[in-house]
């Protein structure tokens, strides 16, 4: 547990946090802790990288506490109406095909080693923004109506782009996957001659 893995979790802890801030309508709270969990997570992944302090713990729960956090604010805001139940439902759609495609390639003994995509990268950045301004526009009446609109599309656009093209990856990846060659051991034959019992000569008759 590290500096960076450290803040990591904490991250995760503001999921709970903002998830009820928004409940409860303090929408302008939810916007600030918002706002520093996408510092923290800059920050973290900064860390990481200067020191040399990347772990395997790390790289699972990094993407987990990001994922956990943006499906959590589209949901709170899918059920207030804030946010389009078809969006709500492509985010979280994908996220579950993308873990499960992992889990099933797991089971199958065939990982698939996944790699972000350019079109997740610009999804990702695509919900971040969202949230952030439907968050921020809910708690400081900004008036940004248009520009939530329009992120609307294009958010939903590139979820379903980057859902589309992670399912063609791991589809081409299965079918052209080739299970190393079993190793077959063989034993040495053992030498039959030196199986068997060795021959006895004839016995010289007493008095002979």
């Amino acid at each position: 547990m590290n500096i960076p893995n450290i803040i990591t979790v904490f991250r995760i802890f503001l999921v709970p946090l903002v998830v009820w801030l928004m409940l409860d309508g303090r929408m302008q709270t939810a916007f600030l802790l918002f706002v520093v969990a996408g510092l923290s997570d800059g920050l973290d992944g900064f860390l990481a990288k200067r020191y040399g302090w990347q772990t395997e713990l790390g790289a699972y729960l990094d993407p987990l506490a990001d994922k956990a956090l943006l499906v959590s604010i589209y949901v709170v805001l899918g059920l207030f109406s804030h946010l389009p139940v078809w969006l709500v439902l492509a985010v979280v759609s994908r996220d579950f095909l993308i873990v499960g495609a992992i889990l099933l390639s797991w089971m199958l003994a065939r990982p698939v080693p996944m790699r972000p995509l350019f079109v997740s990268k610009a999804n990702t950045a695509g919900q971040i923004m969202l949230a952030a301004v439907v968050l921020g526009n809910l708690g400081f009446s900004l008036g940004l109506n248009m520009t939530v609109s329009v992120l609307i599309w294009v958010t939903g656009g590139l979820t379903i782009l980057s859902a589309a093209a992670y399912l063609v990856t791991w589809l081409s990846y299965m079918a052209t996957y080739e299970e190393p060659p079993k190793e077959v051991s063989r034993r040495p034959r053992s030498n039959r001659r030196s199986q068997r019992s060795p021959r006895r000569g004839k016995q010289p008759v007493a008095g002979s």
